[in-house]
């Protein structure tokens, strides 16, 4: 693990050197996502109802085989991810962001498993809604592991097949939370992502309600080039990389290709010297 976090502490040193030019460049970035006015005014409702959202019931099977951690959880894990989530709110409240995008350098890093866990206990949280998005389009996998079977997901509603509302769907047992999944993969989805029509869903889903947390899970960066090509799109990220499995050098390159965006962490999964692995 001290590899891993040497690395940490090079691509950090590395991205604040360079602080200065990012934040020249981001002022240039032409899509510039409104911010609210007044976090702390902002109040979740207590109570909602679903009109055009779809509310499934998940098994508990499912959810326990796929490492979902259920909201009233008590386990190591949920206490992980509560910690990671009064974080990552702290540090996206002072800035007044509101969309947060997860990324890994490459696959099985565990990047899915923390976008899906972290929405949870971000949605726990109930100064907020939370609305978590399937856009890993090369192997999309949130909708399996709730085992949902969606009738219509993001890739319809990128494709002009199936509005934003369709495409939404409340898993029962989970308040506050959204899930937007993706149906099946996509062909030239980097640039999908970066088109318009990806814009315009972006502004949507995070202009409809100014306390809504939107969390985007991606393909990993060193795969493919759809999570650079929508980066610009999200206020900010987190970076998951995993204990035994990443590469130093992979991660650096990550962080290092990530320089535009704003991240706000970086986890290291399956940590040998955490209680309950994360």
């Amino acid at each position: 693990m001290d590899r891993i976090r040497r690395a940490l502490d090079l691509a950090r040193s590395q991205r604040e050197n360079s602080a200065d030019a990012a934040d020249v460049d981001r002022g240039t970035q032409p899509f510039a996502p409104e911010r609210p006015a007044a976090i702390a005014t902002l109040v979740a409702p207590t109570s909602i109802v679903y009109h055009h959202t779809r509310v499934f019931t998940p098994a508990a099977g499912v959810l326990e085989a796929n490492r979902v951690v259920s909201p009233g959880s008590t386990d190591p894990a949920a206490s992980a991810f509560r910690m990671l989530r009064t974080q990552v709110l702290q540090r996206m409240d002072a800035k007044g962001w509101r969309s947060l995008a997860i990324f890994s350098p490459g696959p099985e890093d565990g990047k899915t498993t923390t976008a899906i866990n972290l929405a949870v206990s971000l949605a726990n949280d109930r100064r907020h809604t939370v609305l978590l998005v399937d856009f890993d389009f090369r192997h999309p996998t949130l909708a399996g592991r709730f085992g949902l079977a969606p009738e219509f997901g993001g890739d319809d509603a990128l494709l002009g097949a199936a509005r934003v509302e369709d495409c939404l769907y409340h898993a029962e047992g989970f308040e506050r939370l959204v899930l937007l999944p993706a149906r099946s993969t996509m062909t030239n989805s980097s640039e999908i992502l970066a088109g318009p029509r990806s814009r315009e869903i972006v502004s949507e889903l995070r202009g409809r309600y100014p306390e809504r947390i939107v969390v985007f899970d991606l393909p990993p960066v060193l795969n493919a080039d759809d999570a650079l090509a929508f980066a610009p799109l999200v206020e900010c990220g987190l970076v998951v990389a995993s204990e035994g499995r990443t590469r130093r050098n992979d991660l650096v390159r990550t962080i290092e290709l990530l320089h535009k965006t704003s991240l706000v962490g970086t986890v290291l999964n399956q940590a040998s010297d955490t209680p309950g692995g994360y």
